[in-house]
């Protein structure tokens, strides 16, 4: 499915990706991010490290989901998926709890972390990021090649 967004004309394209709120779908959001990655930056001189760099912070924020929003109950997520000439963009929607994204504390790194470095490797891979509760929830992020 193409889209036409913004006033400069870029031709968008759309992926989507609905699976069960389960651990054992991530591997699938991931890979599906990966491949989108690789058609997106076909044409640029992007390393590798693009798509790693967004398919951790989607395997983090898939991990939240799963893990957080739907801790008891079960559900779905939804992953949208976008990309142009010089982005790529991936909304992770799921209809469970919602938190305070800005409220969510700074990671001390001078402390050991066994857990709650989600937020942080999400923060520190992609260029924007931002949180939308509601039903569905909204958590856009946007990773910029050009």
């Amino acid at each position: 499915m193409s889209a036409w967004f913004g006033d400069s004309r870029t031709v968008s394209s759309l992926v989507v990706l609905q699976v069960p709120s389960e651990i054992v779908f991530r591997d699938l959001a991931t890979r599906t991010v990966a491949a989108v990655c690789k058609l997106a930056t076909k044409d640029a001189s992007v390393g590798e490290q693009f798509g790693h760099e967004l398919v951790s912070a989607v395997g983090e924020a898939f991990n939240n989901s799963v893990l957080h929003a739907y801790e008891n109950h079960s559900g779905e997520i939804t992953l949208r998926i976008t990309y142009d000439d010089c982005q790529v963009s991936v909304e992770i929607l799921d209809h469970g709890d919602s938190f305070d994204f800005d409220a969510a504390p700074e990671l001390d790194l001078a402390e050991p972390q066994e857990s709650g470095m989600g937020l942080f490797i999400i923060r520190s891979f992609v260029d924007e990021v931002s949180y939308e509760p509601g039903s569905p929830n909204c958590l856009r992020m946007k990773k910029r090649f050009a």
